[in-house]
């Protein structure tokens, strides 16, 4: 018979994650909520400049912070998204 998984505890730091990671089994504990995160390892060497319409550009930052993330970084991934496929 299958048990039910842990809910995963609420780590503050990364001090917490690490000692997280390091002792408990994750086969316990229900991960179906997490999403795989891209980390940015290449520098940001170059810059582009445009010009928005106002109700676009409140448009982009409502849906970065629906999303909690700064709008650069939304309008950089919708890019990279449109490019990889």
């Amino acid at each position: 018979m299958k048990t039910k998984a842990k809910p995963m505890p609420s780590l503050v730091s990364d001090a917490d994650a690490e000692r997280f990671v390091d002792t408990a089994d994750l086969s316990q504990y229900d991960l179906s909520g997490f999403k795989p995160m891209n980390f940015e390892f290449a520098p940001k060497s170059a810059a582009m400049h445009m010009r928005l319409p106002q109700n676009l550009l409140d448009a982009l930052k409502a849906k970065a912070k629906a999303k909690g993330i700064p709008y650069t970084r939304y309008v950089r991934l919708l890019l990279e998204s449109d490019v990889a496929h």
